[in-house]
C-alpha cells in the first residue's frame, strides 16, 4: 500500500549521552562556568553555560539534579533528547516493536535497533561508511537516479547524493524508522529536494514504477525473515524492470545464518540470474552486485 511521500522533518533539538552528561558534570565539579560539547551525536560542538544548580543548553535551563538523575539511569547506547525541557529516552515500544536508536560514541554516526536487532553494520565499519561503500560499489555518478529501497536512517541515500545523484527515491515501510530519523542528526541530510521518500511497503510500489528509469539500485532489505518479499523472484524482476539497460544493482544481504552454515547471498543471486541479472558476490560490503 503506497501512504504517499514523506515530509521529512529534521528536529534539530539537543541530544544527549552518557558520555554528555558525564563531560558537563564533569565540568560542574571543577566549577567551570561553560563547557564546549557536542549536542548532535558528535558532528559540531557548542557552549553550554553552567550556573549554581541548573545548565543552559541552547537557551534551554535544565536542573544540575536532572542531569544527576540521568547519569544513573542512561545505558552507554541510550540518546536522550531534550524536547520542551523534558528528557525524552530515543526508544519506544510501537505497533508490537521496540524501537531506539543506538549511540556507537561520539562522532560515530548511529544505527537504530528494532527489537534489540539492528539495523547497520557495526562490527569493523561505521553506519556511515557502509552507507558510502554501497554508493561506491553502485558506482552512484553525477547526475544518476537512483532508488533506494529502505530508507531506514537514510545513510545509504545521503550517500548517493554526495556521490552526485540529482534525483533519488527512497522506499521506507515503517514511520517510526522515519521518525527516529528525525532526531537523528545524521540523518538531516535527506531533508534535500533531490530526494523524495515514499512510505510504503516497496513491494507494492515497484510495480508502479517507469520501466527503465533508475540508473542504479541500492537495495538495503532487513534480514529475510523480516521481510521475506523484499527476496522474492517477483521482486528481482521488478528491479530488473525498473533498472536501465547496463544499470547496476548493489543487494545487501548480510550474513544471517553463517555460522549455521546457511549462504543467504547464493540464493540471492539464483534468483537474481533468474529474474535477467548478471550477478557477482560482494564480500567486502556482505552483498551482491548485479548487472542489466
Amino acid at each position: 500500500m503506497i501512504h504517499g511521500y514523506y515530509n521529512f522533518k529534521p528536529k534539530n533539538i539537543p541530544l544527549l549521552t552518557r558520555d554528555t552528561v558525564f563531560k558537563i558534570l564533569h565540568s560542574i565539579r571543577l566549577q567551570h562556568k561553560k563547557i564546549k560539547v557536542s549536542m548532535n551525536l558528535g558532528l559540531s560542538e557548542e557552549y553550554i553555560k553552567i550556573h549554581k544548580d541548573y545548565v543552559v543548553i541552547r537557551e534551554i535551563p535544565i536542573e544540575i539534579s536532572k542531569l544527576n538523575e540521568l547519569s544513573s539511569i542512561c545505558k552507554d547506547d541510550e540518546v536522550y533528547a531534550l524536547s520542551d525541557g523534558q528528557l525524552v529516552r530515543l526508544a519506544f515500544f510501537r505497533n508490537g516493536h521496540f524501537y531506539k536508536l543506538k549511540y556507537l560514541g561520539e562522532g560515530i554516526s548511529p544505527t537504530i535497533e528494532i527489537d534489540g536487532m539492528h539495523m547497520h553494520r557495526i562490527t569493523g565499519i561505521t553506519p556511515w561508511e557502509d552507507a558510502k561503500l554501497k554508493a561506491s560499489l553502485a558506482r552512484v555518478r553525477y547526475c544518476n537516479r537512483v532508488l533506494d529501497v529502505c530508507t531506514g536512517l537514510g545513510y545509504t541515500a545521503i550517500a548517493a547524493l554526495k556521490s552526485g545523484a540529482c534525483n533519488i527515491l527512497s522506499i521506507e515501510v515503517d514511520r517510526n524508522v522515519l521518525l527516529l530519523a528525525e532526531y537523528n542528526p545524521w540523518s538531516k541530510g535527506l531533508r534535500n529536494k533531490s530526494i523524495k521518500i515514499i512510505l510504503g511497503d516497496a513491494y507494492d510500489i515497484l510495480p508502479k514504477l517507469e520501466t527503465s528509469s533508475f540508473d542504479k539500485i541500492i537495495h538495503d532489505p532487513p534480514r529475510p525473515a523480516f521481510a521475506p518479499m523484499l527476496y522474492s523472484y517477483d521482486f528481482y524482476t521488478e528491479l530488473y524492470r525498473v533498472l536501465k539497460p547496463r544499470g547496476i544493482l548493489f543487494h545487501y544481504t548480510g550474513s544471517p545464518g553463517k555460522r549455521r552454515g546457511v549462504d543467504i547471498a547464493r540464493g540471492v543471486m539464483r534468483r537474481l540470474q533468474r529474474a535477467g541479472f548478471k550477478v557477482k558476490r560482494c564480500p567486502p560490503a556482505e552483498g551482491v552486485l548485479a548487472f542489466k
